[in-house]
Parts: C-alpha cells; structure tokens; sequence
C-alpha cells in the first residue's frame, strides 16, 4: 500500500468507537490531529504506547493537538482497552482495514523474522486544513511518543 507523505490530503474516515460513538476525522478539522495505528490492544507494545499518549495527552492537547488511535479490533475490545487501561482519547474500530489500507497503515512487515501482512505500526499528523503534516512508519512502541512531542516540539 502506499504511504502517506508530507502534503497529502489525509483521507477522511468514520470509525466506529470505544464508547458506542464514532470518530470522523473531519470533525476534527480546525485541529492538528494525531492519528496513530497499532496492531492489537491489550499487547505490551500496544499497551506501551496508549498509556504514553494517554499520559502525555494534556501536553498534546495543550499545543492544540487531538490524538485518535486506529486498530483492527472490535469495538468491545477497544471498550475493555479503555477501561482497563484508563485511556482519555478516541479509538477507532477498523476490522476491514479500509481506513488502515487508505492510510498505509496496513502491509508487509517483518514479525520475529517472518514477513507478515498485518498493522505497521504508525503514526500521521495532519494539519488544520487536513493535510498531511508528518508521517511515521515503523514506529516503536516504546518511546515513540516522546519522540513524538520531540518532532512536535510539545514540551
């Protein structure tokens, strides 16, 4: 699949949430949005990672940023994610991978020395007007969203 790149339009969505709601990038416009992809809840590294956006989304939220995180898993395991992890911010549920495919999000990779196809973990902002901002593509779980707010330049 092809990647997204700085300057591209960010193909809107509407994704089905934790909540029983959904998300819809373009309510978000007006506001820089980060859009993350991962591969499964409740997994360490995925894990990892919501609680760091979790615990860094004041700071985020402060320098005008909405996060928005995107997995294949359905809505009642998003639902147990948050609440067992206290997560403050939308997740959306995309088990066709549309959204995940339109992004880049979904593809080869390598898992333990075996290529796989499957959620690349993955990060995109996305500007006011909608457009592509940075972009992301083999992330680490761990430490990525310091590096992140880094590139970001959120304190």
């Amino acid at each position: 699949m092809p990647r997204l790149a700085v300057g591209d339009l960010a193909p809107d969505f509407t994704l089905p949430t934790a909540d029983g709601g959904t998300v819809t990038l373009s309510d978000l416009r007006g506001r820089r949005v980060i859009v993350y992809f991962y591969p499964a809840a409740m997994t360490p590294g995925c894990t990892t990672q919501a609680c760091d956006f979790r615990d860094s989304l004041a700071s985020l939220q402060g320098a005008g940023f909405a996060v928005v995180g995107v997995s294949p898993d359905a809505v009642d395991t998003l639902a147990a994610f948050v609440e067992q992890e206290h997560l403050t911010f939308p997740l959306g549920s995309d088990p066709e991978h549309a959204v995940l495919e339109a992004w880049g999000a979904w593809g080869e990779k390598l898992n333990y020395g075996k290529t796989v196809t499957g959620v690349i973990r993955s990060t995109v902002v996305v500007d006011a007007e909608g457009r592509v901002e940075l972009a992301q593509y083999n992330v680490k779980a761990t430490g990525h969203v310091a590096k992140l707010r880094r590139d970001l330049k959120v304190a």
